[in-house]
Parts: structure tokens; sequence; C-alpha cells
């Protein structure tokens, strides 16, 4: 980003580096509601950096965002900022978790993702993985349990080691043994819905600390 920040009307901004330089201006929201507890709640986020807005968009912005729609979406605007990489991210993400013709069944894809999300604190994340992987599997109650008392909680001996592997591949170091693809295997997964776990837990790895750091999530309003 090269063109700092207009201020928005319910931000205030902090300028981060040399005034004199291209600094970024960061966008700071002393009102915002913000979630305290892990949720299956559809939650709003808001940026820290200003995204770009629709007017400028050219062609390789939309060839960027893959699904026209998501240009309204204030995170997806701003990663739209660097349309090649998020081009590759975008497709990256649909086919793991959107292609769901063989691998792992979709509800465990979304647990993956929100165990990893549960591990690294990642609310927004959880909050909507959690809510595909209740939507998928019809096990609300498990997947609440697992937001409320972390990724210990108690679990059937199948979504045990599919959680158990996710936190170990998200741990810094990262702490995924054979033991844990073992234990994978016993609990009947085969190869293919072995590498759909780990591409899950390694893809929310990864997006999750994108979300943390450029903004914040939002609490349900009304």
């Amino acid at each position: 980003m090269t063109t700092p920040a207009q201020p928005a009307s319910s931000a205030s901004e902090t300028i981060v580096g040399d005034p004199t330089d291209t600094a970024e201006h960061v966008i700071e929201h002393p009102e915002l509601d913000r979630p305290v507890v892990f949720t299956q709640a559809e939650l709003g986020w808001v940026p820290w950096l200003e995204p770009l807005p629709e007017s400028e968009f050219e062609e390789r912005h939309w060839a960027g965002l893959v699904d026209a729609s998501r240009a309204k979406s204030p995170y997806f605007a701003l990663l739209a900022r660097d349309p090649e990489i998020l081009g590759a991210r975008t497709r990256t993400d649909k086919d793991i978790f959107y292609n769901a013709k063989e691998g792992l069944p979709r509800a465990e894809r979304e647990l993956a993702a929100t165990a990893t999300s549960r591990h690294n604190g990642c609310i927004f994340c959880a909050s909507v993985h959690s809510r595909f992987a209740s939507h998928h599997s019809k096990r609300s109650d498990d997947v609440q349990r697992l937001l409320d008392e972390g990724t210990d909680a108690a679990l059937d001996p199948r979504w045990r080691a599919i959680v158990d592997a996710s936190v170990a591949l998200a741990s810094t170091p990262v702490a995924l043994t054979a033991g844990h693809v073992a234990e994978l295997r016993a609990q009947g997964l085969d190869e293919l819905e072995i590498a759909d776990v780990i591409h899950g837990a390694a893809f929310f790895s990864w997006a999750n600390r994108l979300m943390l750091s450029l903004g914040e999530p939002e609490a349900p309003q009304g």
C-alpha cells in the first residue's frame, strides 16, 4: 500500500513510522464492541489498514478476488491491495475446503480449521468455521464444547485425533509427530483424508495470523 488511508468516520488514526515517509495509517476503533469469548455467532471484522475502495478496483483486483461479491468484505478488499497473492490464497482456500468429492468430509475439514483457530486465539475465524462444522456435522454441541473448553475438550476418538493433529501442526514450534498420523490412521482416515487435515490446519495456521495482524472482530449488533 502506497496511498495513506483516509480517516474513517467512526475511527481515529495513528501514524506509524516517519510521517515524512510513505507511512501507513493505522485505523483505530475505540468504540468497537469486541467479542471476548469464542462463539458460533456471526461476527463482524474491522481492519486496521484501509481496504482498497471498490471504485479503484481494476481487472487484476477482480481476478484476485475470484468471487466478485467479496469486494464488499473489508478483509478481502484489504487483501485485494496485493491481488496476485490474494488470488493464490483464495484458490488454495477453495480447493482445501470446497473440493470435497474425495478425501475428508467437509465437516471434519471445518473441524480442523476450528481447532486451529481456537488454538491460535482467532475468535473471528473460529466463529466462521465452527458454524460450518456444526452445519455439516449436525454436532453443534460438540463444536460448542470445543469453543468453550478449548482444544482439550472431550470429543469422540476420531474428532479427538483430528483436533490433536491440527493443534500440534499449529503450535510453535511445530509438534506434529508420526504418532499423530498413526492415530489418524487408527481412526480410519486414509492418506487423502490425512492430507486434508494437514492442509486445513496449515492453511489456518497462516490465515489466523493474517486476520489477527490486520484487524479485529466486532460483536454482533442488536
